[in-house]
């Protein structure tokens, strides 16, 4: 158990010292998530980057001392720092030495409700600790030989190295069984016509609050970061009787792990493979726009295509100052600003779904031979048939298809008088 942290950021270029700034304030609330008083932050200008403590020795043993001055029983880096800097910061400093990646493991791990959010949790954290097994335990570099061994044996380290390597395989294979899970899933969502939007965006925007207003499903809803580890995917009923469903996704945050967003692909594919995306946005928060590269560059990186989202500024409500909604509506023609707290604009934004998921369906006419009651059967299974007429040259079918069938079925379309 710790009392009083420290926050530390390193930044390289002087230019940076703001943004540094305003890393260390994200990290003082993923620290103060975790129940966890921040005495005091320091942002740290170093000219290069340096193997052993990451800044230079004298920059170090300032930190150090000011960290004793405060009686703080552990240092906080917003920097990556290796097992071996880690080691050598809790040798100098005698207190417990952590980074932002292993603050972000402990909520993630904290918060995982549902199987799949443990496994993949679990897979992050063993691999994050998996270096670091040396400084979790001195003791481990001793060795031992068994009964009529020639040599002196396997060292305990190795043994765990071993031991932890089995259980990273054990996860990805039930990792792969919970994916396999959720592709049937969604295989048994794609035989309806049922376009699937997926509502995506940085940690603590009002995602999840937005899913239950327009839903009335029942989700967590905090004002905390991460607060929604697992998907939960609910369907509401447009103004032009088409369903929609709507699918509450993990938050965003800058920095955020490899490690991290690899375990969650499980999690994270749900946005990857809609059909389009609700980027939802705090409207009210100063460094919006950077938010918003951040969580475009993890969708990119995921696959997901971000010409198919629907830029969603929430907390409208905040937003007192004229100048920075005119600049937000400048910046963002196309997006639609609401407040999920008072319902503002979500009129706006129900209308503005109809209009896409219309686009992702066409109503035809088509006449079908009698020899290919295949075609029929495709029908039923991925759009909506509304009526059908069986002629002697083959059945006349009106139905609603999704756009990707155009092409198959082009063929058998009855072209518009």
């Amino acid at each position: 158990m710790v009392e009083r942290a420290l926050l530390v950021g390193a930044f390289v270029d002087p230019a940076g010292r703001v943004d540094a700034e305003d890393l260390l304030a994200e990290l003082e609330e993923l620290v103060r998530t975790l129940g966890i008083p921040v005495v005091e932050k320091m942002a740290v200008h170093t000219r290069e980057t340096h193997a052993k403590y990451f800044i230079g020795s004298g920059k170090a043993e300032e930190i150090c001392e000011r960290a004793r001055e405060l009686e703080c029983d552990v240092l906080v880096f917003d920097n990556e720092l290796t097992p071996a800097q880690q080691r050598n910061w809790e040798a100098l400093a005698k207190v417990l030495v952590i980074d932002r990646q292993e603050i972000i493991l402990d909520i993630f791990g904290e918060r995982a409700q549902t199987r799949e959010a443990r496994i993949q949790v679990d897979l992050a954290r063993m691999a994050y600790s998996l270096p670091r097994l040396t400084r979790a335990w001195g003791h481990l570099g001793k060795q031992g030989g068994g009964i009529g061994a020639k040599g002196e044996g396997e060292s305990q380290l190795e043994q765990d190295r071993r031991k932890i390597r089995g259980q990273i395989d054990r996860l990805k294979r039930e990792l792969a069984g919970v994916r396999s899970s959720r592709a049937t899933q969604r295989k048994d969502r794609k035989r309806a016509p049922v376009p699937n939007a997926a509502i995506v965006g940085y940690t603590n925007v009002g995602k999840s609050s937005l899913l239950r207003r327009m839903t009335g499903a029942d989700v967590l809803v905090e004002n905390k970061l991460f607060a929604t580890l697992d998907t939960t995917t609910r369907k509401i009923a447009l103004p032009n009787k088409q369903p929609l469903l709507l699918t509450d996704t993990v938050g965003f945050i800058r920095k955020l792990p490899h490690g991290l967003i690899e375990s969650f692909n499980a999690t994270l594919e749900e946005a990857a493979l809609s059909d389009f995306l609700i980027h939802v946005l705090d409207a009210s928060h100063p460094r919006v726009l950077e938010f918003y590269d951040t969580t475009k560059n993890v969708l990119e990186e995921l696959g997901a295509d971000t010409s198919q989202a629907l830029i969603v500024f929430n907390k409208m409500d905040r937003v007192n100052d004229e100048t920075t909604r005119i600049w937000l509506r400048g910046r963002f023609p196309e997006a639609i600003f609401i407040s999920v707290h008072s319902g503002q604009g979500l009129d706006e934004l129900v209308a503005r779904l109809s209009e896409l998921v219309a686009r992702q369906t066409l109503s035809v006419e088509m006449l079908l031979p009698l020899e290919r009651p295949e075609l029929l059967a495709r029908l039923h299974r991925e759009g909506t048939v509304h009526s059908i007429a069986y002629e002697e040259n083959g059945a006349r079918v009106l139905a609603t298809i999704p756009v990707r069938l155009h092409d198959n079925l082009a063929g058998f379309m009855v072209p518009a008088l």
